[in-house]
C-alpha cells in the first residue's frame, strides 16, 4: 500500500500535466453545445462523446506508451512511408493548422472579447494584439520543455481545476432550468452523434502526440527505466481520463439546463459565457475568462512542444527553437482568421483522419495476436480511408453520386460511422491471410 501511495504521490503531477495538455479550447466549448442540443437524450449522447473524448484517448496513451512514446513508430507498422505521412498530417492538424490557432482564437473570443467595450469587439486589432501576446507567452513556456511539469502540472492545472469546480458545483447545486428537446441528429441517433462530435475535441489525435511530451518530461525528471516510463504514462492517462470525464459531464450539464435562462445557441462558447454570467453574475465572466485562458495556455504549450520535437527529429538540421518560433508565428496568423473559420476548416480533415487514427490505435493494442503482421494493418486501414475520405469530402459539399450510392448500404453511414464495418472486415481478412502465411511459410 505504501508503495502504491508513493507511486501516486510521485507521479500525480505528471497526470495533472497530461490532463492540462488535453483540456483546451475544444474541450471547453463543445460539451455545453452537446448538452443543450441533446436535450432529454443527453445520457446516450454523453456516453458516445465520452467514448471518443475520454475512452479512446486513454487507449491511445497506452498504445503510444507501449510503442515508446512515438506515433511514427506506431504508424510504421503499416509502412515507413505511411508512418511519415500520417504522423506529419496528425501533428500539423493538431498543431499550427488547427488546434494551436484554435486555442489562441478561443482565448480571445471567450476569454478576452466579453471584457472589452462593445465598440471594440468587431475590430481586428484586439484579436491581433491578443494573439501576439498569447503566443509570446506560449513560446516562453515551451522554450524549455524540461520545466513543463513544474509550470503546467504543478501550477496551472490545480488553478484550472479549482475554477472548473466552481462553475460545475454551482450548476449542479442551482441548475438554471430543465433540459429542452433534442434537436438534429440527437433526436434519432444521440449516441452516434455524440460519438462523432467527440472528434472535434481532437483528443485521440492529441493522445497519440502527447505521449512523446510525457516521456520527454519523465526523462528530464531522471526516469530512464522503460517499464517505469510506460507505467507512469499509463497512470497519467488514467488521471487525465478521470479529469476529462468530470469536466465534460459538468460542462454538458451546464448546457443541458441553460435553455430557459439564456435561450438556444449554435456556439458552445456563447452558451458557457452566458451561463457563467447567470450562475455567478458579473464575476462569472471573470471566472470563465480565467478558465479559458488557463486551459488554452496549457494545451497550446503541449501541442507546440510536441510539434517542434517531432519535426526537429524529422529534420535534425533545423533546431527545436527554430520550429517553435516558426509554428508560433504561423499559428498567430491562422488565429486571426477567426474561430468559426478554423472549426469549419478542421471538420473535413478530422472526419478523414480520425477513423484512421482509431483503427491504427486499436490494432496496435491487439498487435500481440498477429505479431505486427503488416497485412492486417493495411487491409483494415485501406477500406477505412476509402469511407472516411468521402465523409470529409461531403463535409466540404463535394459529392460523387455513384460512390455515395455504394457507401449508403453500409451500417451507420448516415452517422459518419460507415467506416466501422469495412475496418472490421478488412482486419479479419488480414488476420486470416496472416495466419495462412504463418502456416505455409
Amino acid at each position: 500500500m505504501k508503495n502504491i501511495l508513493h507511486f501516486i504521490k510521485g507521479n500525480l503531477a505528471v497526470g495533472l500535466l497530461l490532463f492540462a495538455l488535453f483540456l483546451g479550447a475544444g474541450n471547453i466549448i463543445f460539451p455545453p453545445l452537446l448538452g443543450q442540443q441533446a436535450g432529454d437524450n443527453i445520457t446516450l449522447a454523453m456516453i458516445g462523446f465520452l467514448i471518443t473524448g475520454v475512452g479512446l484517448p486513454l487507449l491511445a496513451i497506452v498504445a503510444v506508451a507501449k510503442a515508446g512514446g512515438d506515433l511514427q513508430l506506431l504508424a510504421n507498422r503499416v509502412s515507413p512511408t505511411f508512418g511519415i505521412l500520417f504522423t506529419s498530417i496528425v501533428y500539423l492538424a493538431i498543431g499550427p493548422f488547427f488546434a494551436i490557432p484554435r486555442t489562441g482564437s478561443v482565448s480571445y473570443e471567450i476569454g478576452i472579447a466579453p471584457l472589452l467595450p462593445e465598440a471594440m469587439t468587431d475590430h481586428w486589432m484586439p484579436l491581433f494584439i491578443t494573439s501576439i501576446l498569447f503566443f509570446v507567452l506560449i513560446l516562453y513556456l515551451s522554450i524549455n520543455p524540461s520545466k513543463l511539469v513544474d509550470r503546467v502540472g504543478k501550477i496551472l492545472t490545480p488553478v484550472l481545476l479549482l475554477i472548473i469546480l466552481l462553475l460545475a458545483g454551482k450548476s449542479f447545486i442551482s441548475p438554471m432550468g430543465e433540459p429542452g428537446e433534442a434537436v438534429g441528429k440527437y433526436i434519432t441517433a444521440p449516441f452516434a452523434e455524440g460519438f462523432v462530435q467527440g472528434y472535434l475535441t481532437m483528443d485521440v489525435l492529441a493522445a497519440l502526440v502527447f505521449g512523446i511530451v510525457i516521456l520527454q518530461a519523465l526523462r528530464d525528471m531522471g526516469v530512464t527505466d522503460k517499464k517505469k516510463q510506460v507505467n507512469t504514462t499509463i497512470f497519467a492517462g488514467i488521471v487525465a481520463a478521470f479529469g476529462l470525464a468530470f469536466v465534460y459531464i459538468s460542462l454538458s450539464q451546464i448546457g443541458n439546463t441553460s435553455i430557459q435562462a439564456i435561450g438556444t445557441s449554435d456556439n458552445g462558447g456563447n452558451i458557457i459565457a452566458k451561463s457563467a454570467e447567470v450562475l455567478f453574475g458579473n464575476l462569472g465572466s471573470l471566472i470563465l475568462s480565467a478558465t479559458i485562458l488557463l486551459a488554452c495556455i496549457s494545451t497550446a504549450v503541449g501541442l507546440l512542444t510536441a510539434n517542434a520535437q517531432f519535426f526537429h527529429k524529422l529534420f535534425p538540421k533545423i533546431s527545436y527553437k527554430t520550429f517553435l518560433i516558426a509554428f508560433a508565428i504561423f499559428s498567430t496568423a491562422i488565429t486571426n482568421v477567426g474561430l468559426s473559420t478554423i472549426i469549419s476548416a478542421s471538420s473535413p480533415v478530422l472526419l478523414i483522419i480520425y477513423p484512421l487514427a482509431i483503427v491504427l490505435m486499436i490494432l496496435s493494442l491487439a498487435d500481440q495476436f498477429f505479431k505486427g503482421g503488416q497485412i492486417v494493418y493495411i487491409l483494415a486501414l485501406i477500406p477505412t480511408f476509402l469511407v472516411s475520405l468521402y465523409d470529409g469530402l461531403k463535409e466540404m459539399n463535394i459529392k460523387i453520386t455513384a460512390y455515395e450510392s455504394l457507401l449508403k448500404v453500409l451500417p451507420l453511414y448516415e452517422q459518419s460511422l460507415g467506416w466501422l464495418l469495412p475496418a472490421i472486415v478488412g482486419a479479419c481478412i488480414g488476420f486470416i491471410i496472416y495466419k495462412l502465411q504463418a502456416r505455409f511459410i
